[in-house]
């Protein structure tokens, strides 16, 4: 039984705001490109490398705080501990939702194609492009011929052309309009050939990647294919083959 005054935890205190300020410097990483303090591979690298580290000590040091507060009745601070453990496991989120799930592996590929005989190829954009590290060349030629279209059909057999009823004038024009739903920096929209660039960019960190979309006669119908580059990275965690699943399924919705 406690009497007396209750006094606030100065350690609950300092952990509640060393978890803020860690919270703070997530978000700079994830957002850090946007606000244009570094390119986004610099952002992306600086958070892998540094999340876990930042989320267990978070945590850690909420833990030990609640057990300290719990065995010292008169001192408040339970409330700044349980919020400073939330946002531990809120920046720990990617490894316990990887801990819990099943891990889906990417190969080290960043080109993904409908085609990967004769993949669309770009015209309007040209290398280098701002903040690129990766050509536009598919890696489907020269000496990973056989290597890098596989690595593709093995990951994403899914990935295909649309074959479409509608004539290539219709099928350009849905297909334009996917694009721009989704956000996609039209470039060199080109309507006599049927074929449009442009950049898409990613929400967090800002990765920009080269897209293009070419319509070609099918019959009465027509056939649309798509690629998506990323700029920068030997792999893109699947971000290319997910934004190509998309399209197929606005254009075909």
């Amino acid at each position: 039984m406690f009497i007396g005054k209750r006094k606030t935890s100065m350690l609950a205190t300092l952990v509640f705001y060393l978890s803020l300020l860690a919270g703070a410097a997530i978000l700079v990483m994830l957002f850090g490109s946007f606000l244009g303090l570094w390119e986004p591979i610099d952002g992306f690298i600086y958070y892998r490398r540094s999340f876990e580290y930042i989320g267990y000590v978070v945590v850690g040091l909420s833990v030990a705080t609640l057990g300290f507060l719990l065995s010292k009745r008169y001192l408040i601070g339970k409330r700044k501990a349980l919020i400073s453990l939330v946002i531990g496991l809120g920046i720990l989120y990617p490894t316990i939702k990887s801990a819990v799930t099943e891990t889906v592996s990417y190969p080290p590929i960043h080109d993904i194609t409908t085609d990967t005989v004769n993949p669309p190829e770009f015209i309007a954009l040209t290398d280098p492009r701002p903040g690129s590290r990766n050509t536009l060349d598919y890696f489907g030629k020269g000496e990973r011929q056989d290597w890098y279209p596989s690595r593709q059909l093995e990951a994403f057999p899914d990935i295909k052309p649309i074959m479409s009823s509608l004539s290539p004038n219709e099928a350009y024009a849905r297909a334009l309009t996917v694009g721009r739903s989704m956000g996609w920096e039209i470039i060199g929209a080109d309507p006599a050939n049927h074929r449009f660039e442009g950049t898409a960019t990613t929400p967090v960190f800002r990765f920009v990647d080269d897209t293009v979309v070419v319509v070609t006669p099918n019959g009465t119908g027509s056939r649309i294919d798509i690629r998506s580059v990323s700029r920068v990275g030997v792999g893109d965690i699947g971000v290319n083959a997910i934004r190509i699943r998309e399209f197929i399924t606005r254009f075909n919705g």
